[in-house]
């Protein structure tokens, strides 16, 4: 079904609303997932509504959180996102790490008590358009094992980083530390497809082509061990300063009953003057022209931005599949 920005927005909004969650946090919720769709990532779209709904109708989340700066230091801060869904938090604690970047040179503000929150890159994103160099790491739900191991014990712990390039649109690289987002196999599931062999395992270690399957065991880490260590550093990063659950301690976001995740945030936002008035500006430029020399490059961000642009004039195709369950929803007011 081809929707439009608002129209997916609309959608989204109306959904989470429908299982209670409040208004401000179901319309930036909204947002987020409606972009998400612009950018060809369903994975992290208006699948998750009913994910979201299935958590509020099981407590797993706060309805109504009453977000809230626990510490405040001259560069970093401590968000409390409640309980609540993340992207809300995420929101201000990006406006806030660019705020104390400008004051200070760098913002680190970590985020606790949190949620899933959808598409890294979305963040950094909107701080390197302001000028700013940002990264963004998060942990969630187990789903990896460690170097040698069979247990789930780190989630695919994201990561994303962006760059200002001017006027122009910035460099953003955005990546799970899973061979594949876990959200993949969920789009998957929902249409009843298969998925490649290499992205999961089944809960005995088997690789599987089953989405289902593979949402119930592993998923194979990035680049081997590698991958592996990768997501124990953001696992340290994101648990240690902000005082988050551990991956382990966090039931999956894919069951509709369990604990109340929990997890933690870590955005450091970076004032490029801080090496000179002009010295990242022009180093960037040096290396862009690198770039724009070798035919067939494609800058990190580049694909994502392109098809927003197409999105926003022409909608996104949004499976039907989500669009009716969203739509039942609100209808029964997800059965509560």
């Amino acid at each position: 079904m081809n929707l439009s920005y608002q129209e997916m927005v609309e959608l989204a909004k109306g959904g989470l609303l429908a299982c209670g969650i409040n208004a401000k946090t179901a319309f930036e919720t909204a947002q987020f997932l409606a972009l998400a769709e612009l950018d060809g990532l369903a994975s992290h779209g208006l699948a998750r509504v009913p994910q979201y709904a299935s958590h509020a109708k099981n407590g797993r989340i706060e309805l109504s959180p009453k977000m809230k700066v626990r510490s405040y230091k001259l560069s970093a801060a401590l968000v409390d996102a409640s309980e609540g869904l993340a992207f809300p938090a995420l929101k201000f604690a990006t406006d806030l790490s660019v705020n104390l970047a400008s004051k200070t040179g760098v913002g680190l503000v970590a985020v606790n008590n949190s949620h899933h929150f959808g598409v890294a890159g979305h963040f950094v994103e909107a701080a390197a358009r302001a000028g700013y160099i940002s990264l963004l790491f998060g942990n969630t739900p187990a789903a990896m094992p460690m170097v040698g191991g069979s247990k789930a014990i780190f989630g695919t712990n994201p990561l994303a980083g962006a760059f200002p390039v001017g006027e122009a649109d910035p460099l953003v690289i955005d990546m799970s530390l899973s061979a594949v987002a876990r959200g993949k196999l969920l789009v998957a599931a929902k249409k009843g497809e298969s998925i490649p062999e290499g992205w999961a395992l089944t809960a005995d270690g088997k690789p599987t082509t089953d989405p289902n399957e593979g949402l119930k065991g592993l998923m194979v880490p990035l680049g081997g061990d590698k991958g592996a260590l990768l997501a124990l550093i953001v696992e340290l990063l994101v648990v240690g300063l902000s005082g988050s659950r551990f991956s382990y301690e966090a039931d999956s976001f894919f069951d509709a009953k369990g604990n109340r995740p929990r997890i933690g945030q870590l955005l450091l936002t970076i004032n490029p003057g801080v090496a000179g008035t002009h010295v990242f500006a022009s180093r960037m430029r040096d290396f862009l022209d690198v770039l724009s020399a070798d035919l067939g490059v494609r800058l990190p961000g580049e694909r994502r931005f392109k098809q927003r642009a197409v999105g926003f004039i022409e909608g996104v195709n949004v499976s039907n599949v989500v669009v009716e369950e969203i739509q039942a929803g609100i209808a029964q007011s997800w059965n509560k």
